[in-house]
């Protein structure tokens, strides 16, 4: 069965740069026609200004078993053409049996008590002590060393063949590969072979249906592994380093095929980085000069006319009313192209104008989407002389900035996987940190949650979780919804009140230690037919109040209702929810003034009886 069917930190101002580069988890369309900008201010503005974590996290945070920071020191992979079977692929068809070999043995090496710990000390090539022992027990155990390594005078020799066993072990657990045991090196060496059954067994299900179907050419990104490779018939033809969605953000799992390229795109930034990361920016440096830095219009809903930002007060604005788009050139986040597929957590793959980052061995930076290293060889084995476009037409167009879009005419497939272990050659097993922590999940495919948090007891969604228009940062925007201007017709309802609280039919309260702050700043939008309930009054705000209601707010109005604006109480929501019982007592909570008096009449004679 296909998959193609398959288918949420708060900003430092640190995180700005990088953040608004990443994630692209509501996918946008229709866009309207770009103008070229300022190419490289914003980079040169706030790349000094950026933290090596995007998400907050100290620059010591721990995400791997491997013991390496957010920096990770150095890369411990390289992107390169390699198409001569050097490089093991992470995916064939044949890796669901050769894992579901390596199963069963490691299952009897855990039964037979596992390789023991090898101890710590100075271990290279020419080393002659008791630790070699026990190292070269461990490698021979595992497959790494043939029997006669751990017998007779070279049992406690650290020989060449010693070198070349543990110089395949480290590559095969992404590490420095330099032959001799390091502290990296040491800790994956005694991890016990119960852990490595149980990161196998948990991986079964992910590589039986990633490799389902594979076709002669195809794509596989290892966001585990941070890496990418194009394969041909089995051949890693290239291979190139990867960032991928930070543990706050995850990249999620995708099955399907290539579907175009587009050489120097816009970026449309989606609602939930334009709210997390862009306009906390824009309210402290200025809408204007943070969208020239940053290259960047803003318009009016997709599809509509371009505004000034300046003329927007952005605390009051829900951000899917607005469409903001980064122009094409070398600031833009998606660099010289971007790589689209189908998904419906509207992932792709991008280039980026951060290429220093390709040189950290941990690259859990983005949002959810991919930057590839040297895109430009993947771009030209994805397209494969379609159309006359080679690496010479590839080079000029990002060099020119010319926009072009290309459908992929035979596209290969692509593999979004999560993979900490893998088969490679001669039964020997690729392992890699478990940065998500997925494994004791269930996971195979959709999106996983950011770290720590789950949704009905599990840690990941088979669908999008759709985006509340509404759902902004409480601290930021109070608990308000739809602030700024009527978009279809909407009321406004201002808050002037000294109730304790008030409650809008969607349930959202204002608290009374801000209700003079909202009071003297905001509008609170009360679509037609809505009601309005003021919640019980506490006894030190018994006076009576009145809630004044505009049909629209002044152009003049600050916070305070508008002198045109008729004073009466509101009248018909009110009524409706505050209506006198038989008795003529009024419901709780509803204050006297909510309920608006009859007018007095004239007595009259009354008029004699018909006949």
């Amino acid at each position: 069965m296909g998959f193609d069917w398959f288918q949420g930190f708060r900003p430092s101002f640190k995180s700005v740069a990088v953040a608004i580069t990443l994630l692209c988890a509501v996918p946008v369309i229709g866009f309207a026609p770009a103008h070229a900008g300022n190419e490289n201010s914003f980079w040169q503005l706030f790349k000094k200004k950026r933290s090596s974590s995007d998400d907050g996290a100290p620059a010591n945070a721990n995400w791997s078993s491997h013991g390496t920071s957010a920096k990770g020191g150095p890369a411990t992979t390289a992107t390169q053409i390699v198409n001569d079977g050097s490089v093991s692929p992470f995916l064939t068809p044949g890796s669901g049996p050769a894992l579901q070999a390596a199963e069963a043995r490691f299952a009897q090496i855990a039964a037979s008590g596992g390789w023991g710990r090898v101890p710590g000390g100075k271990l290279k090539k020419g080393v002659q002590s008791k630790a070699v022992i026990a190292l070269n027990r461990r490698l021979f155990i595992e497959g790494y060393l043939r029997p006669e390594a751990t017998q007779g005078q070279y049992a406690d020799v650290y020989t060449s063949a010693t070198e070349e066993a543990v110089t395949r072990f480290q590559r095969n657990h992404g590490l420095a590969v330099t032959g001799a045991v390091d502290s990296a090196t040491l800790r994956e060496l005694n991890v016990p072979a119960e852990r490595r059954l149980a990161t196998i067994r948990a991986n079964l299900p992910r590589v039986a249906e990633y490799s389902r179907d594979l076709g002669p050419r195809y794509v596989v990104v290892n966001v585990p592994a941070q890496q990418i490779a194009a394969i041909n018939n089995g051949t890693v033809y290239s291979i190139h380093n990867a960032i991928v969605g930070r543990p706050s953000r995850p990249t999620p799992v995708v099955m399907t095929s290539v579907a175009t390229i587009k050489f120097n795109p816009y970026w449309n930034a989606p609602a939930s980085i334009v709210e997390r990361d862009i306009l906390p920016r824009m309210r402290s440096g200025g809408a204007s000069r943070v969208m020239r830095d940053m290259n960047m219009k803003v318009f009016d809903g997709v599809g509509g006319p371009e505004i000034n930002p300046d003329r927007i007060k952005w605390r009051r604005v829900v951000v899917d009313n607005y469409h903001f788009r980064q122009e094409p050139g070398g600031s833009n986040a998606m660099a010289s192209a971007k790589i689209e597929f189908d998904s419906p957590f509207g992932i792709y793959l991008h280039d980026t104008p951060e290429q220093n980052l390709f040189a950290s061995g941990q690259r859990f930076y983005s949002s959810g989407c991919v930057r590839v290293e040297k895109v430009a060889i993947l771009l030209n084995w994805i397209l494969n002389g379609q159309d006359g476009i080679d690496n010479s037409r590839i080079a000029y167009l990002a060099e020119s900035k010319e926009r072009l879009d290309k459908p992929v005419l035979n596209p290969p497939q692509i593999r979004v996987t999560y993979l900490t272990a893998w088969p490679g050659r001669n039964g020997e097993v690729n392992f890699r940190p478990d940065v998500y922590e997925l494994d004791r999940s269930g996971f195979v495919m959709g999106q996983p949650l950011p770290v720590g948090e789950t949704k009905g007891g599990e840690r990941f969604v088979l669908k999008p979780i759709p985006r509340d228009p509404s759902a902004v940062d409480a601290d930021e925007a109070f608990g308000f919804f739809n602030f700024g201007r009527s978009r279809n017709g909407d009321k406004y309802f201002d808050p002037i009140s000294k109730l304790e609280a008030l409650e809008d039919s969607l349930g959202r309260k204002i608290k009374a230690k801000k209700a003079k702050a909202v009071a003297a700043s905001n509008w609170f939008s009360v679509k037609p037919g809505e009601t309005i309930k003021p919640l019980k009054k506490s006894a030190s705000t018994a006076k009576k109040s009145k809630v004044k209601v505009a049909a629209k707010p002044s152009k003049k109005a600050t916070g305070t209702a508008s002198t045109k604006t008729v004073s009466k109480t509101v009248q018909t929501a009110a009524a409706e929810t505050c209506k006198p019982a038989a008795d003529g007592k009024l419901p709780a909570g509803c204050p006297p003034a909510a309920v608006p008096k009859p007018k007095s009449k004239p007595a009259t004679t009354a008029a004699p009886a018909a006949n």
